[in-house]
């Protein structure tokens, strides 16, 4: 229900291709870092959101979504559950047309408030597992 096939594939190929990933820092051996750089091999524009605002992958990095000047097109989100939801809350109020939550990140009120703003929104898959499957 949160990671249906057709949302997966419009929100990866048809969204946008800028994406903002919360929690995205310099160490190379996080998460983030790995999926930033499937997302730039795969012709997304990343843009690090991190509270050191450090730049990886070459691209700068912004302390909060509010901080990026410019529009962004989905909301990677790599902070733990019990803080993935006002990250979303966030990626609504800045316009972001979508919010993908990584593995392990489920917030079932966050994805109701998400779709009731209009938002497309994934939870609980990485894209870059499913990128390369299209």
């Amino acid at each position: 229900m949160y990671a249906d096939t057709d949302t997966i594939r419009r929100i990866l190929t048809s969204t946008g291709d800028t994406w903002a990933v919360v929690g995205l820092s310099s160490n190379r051996g996080r998460a983030a870092f790995g999926v930033a750089g499937v997302l730039k091999r795969f012709g997304k524009r990343i843009v690090p959101v991190h509270p050191k605002a450090e730049t990886v992958h070459g691209e700068q990095g912004y302390a909060s979504l509010s901080d990026i000047p410019f529009p962004v097109d989905v909301v990677d989100v790599f902070v733990n559950s019990g803080l993935a939801g006002a990250v979303a809350d966030e990626a609504v109020a800045i316009g972001a047309r979508a919010v993908w939550f990584q593995l392990g990140v489920v917030d079932e009120a966050a994805y109701g408030r998400v779709r009731a703003a209009g938002r497309e929104m994934i939870m609980d898959r990485c894209p870059a597992i499913e990128i390369p499957a299209l």
